[in-house]
């Protein structure tokens, strides 16, 4: 256990890859703007690339952002999530399948507290797609009985008129005002659909990081394992990685965070955090504040994190006593005194000063 004392609006998480100089000239480092965010990747340039060229890895990753965009993309009109939420029955391209299937399987595993058919509960309390609305306790019962990925089913199309194409699935709904929202494992989900092209490619070690979320393989440029830091958010630290309180390792791993520091409003002298109870309705009330989950997956740990800043500190905790392979790093308090817990194994990833 450590204390930390820091500011809550100031970034938790930051990737360091590439602040100090590389030994090796075959590291390549890309970074740029994709899905409202930023991403930043390290690659090592394999022998094969100087060979025979192959096509740019900038062009690359512009096509994969675009098919990421144009299946899960919630802010992006003319995505299959997008025509899906109007109530549309639009074939389902191997993306939104493999994102669904996954949020479905820690749907189950968490007992609904992972949820990513709470949409219209986002969307009613802000965090969504939509403006936000006057809440009201007979709005989230209205909206309670149509959330849940029960109430969800991907199918064959059977040549009807509501699922004409006999060679493709559709999302069948009980209810057609269930709407869906990816943003809780989407990014996690788009380092590792890059990560699995650039292992198709050949490239051997890369550190892949969009939004803030990442997953790393292999070594870095000094033939070591990839370092991220998290932030110590004290006053006046608005530099990523200029003042750090952790240094994490990690190799062949995904490392998420989600926190309550960054997305809320003040109503009333009250705070809402965007991390919405998909059961309860509400904005959680407890004190973890910041949960970084390490995995086999950079899709897992994104859930993961989620379901964790749901259910708040003791049940993380449990829950991850019963995961051995699952490391976190779990921030909990409140201004005047937060504290750190974090899992045994995670300890030995930690950077010691």
């Amino acid at each position: 256990m450590q204390n930390i004392k820091f500011i809550l609006l100031l970034i938790c998480l930051t990737a360091l890859c590439g602040c100090q100089p590389r030994k090796n000239p075959d590291y390549k480092t890309l970074d740029g703007f994709a899905q409202g965010s930023t991403y930043h990747i390290v690659y090592e340039e394999p022998a094969s690339f100087r060979e025979n060229t192959p096509p740019s890895i900038e062009d690359s990753l512009a096509l994969y952002f675009g098919q990421l965009d144009r299946s899960v993309s919630g802010y992006n009109r003319e995505s299959v999530l997008s025509a899906l939420n109007r109530g549309e029955n639009v074939p389902l391209d191997p993306i939104f399948i493999e994102v669904f299937n996954e949020s479905r399987r820690v749907y189950e595993l968490s007992g609904g507290y992972f949820d990513i058919s709470a949409g219209p509960l986002f969307d009613l309390w802000g965090f969504g797609f939509k403006d936000r609305e006057k809440v009201t306790r007979e709005k989230i019962d209205s909206i309670r009985q149509f959330v849940g990925m029960d109430k969800l089913e991907i199918i064959k199309g059977d040549g009807s008129e509501e699922f004409p194409d006999s060679s493709a699935f559709y999302l069948k709904k009980k209810d057609p005002r269930t709407a869906l929202n990816f943003n809780a494992i989407a990014q996690g989900y788009t380092c590792d659909y890059i990560a699995r092209r650039f292992d198709a490619m050949g490239i051997p070690n890369y550190l892949i990081e969009v939004g803030g979320e990442v997953y790393a393989k292999g070594m870095n440029a000094r033939g070591e394992e990839w370092t991220v830091g998290i932030d110590k958010p004290v006053d006046g630290n608005v530099i990523q990685g200029a003042d750090l309180q952790e240094i994490i390792r990690i190799s062949d791993q995904g490392l998420v965070t989600s926190g309550n520091y960054r997305k809320f409003y003040m109503e009333n002298g009250k705070k809402y955090s965007h991390t919405i109870d998909p059961l309860s309705g509400y904005p959680v009330e407890h004190n973890l504040l910041c949960a970084v989950v390490i995995s086999s997956s950079a899709t897992l740990s994104d859930a993961y994190a989620t379901y964790f800043m749901v259910v708040g500190l003791e049940k993380a905790r449990e829950i991850l006593a019963g995961i051995p392979e699952m490391e976190a790093y779990l921030v909990y308090g409140d201004q005047q005194d937060m504290k750190v817990y974090y899992t045994p194994g995670l300890e030995k990833k930690l950077v010691k000063n």
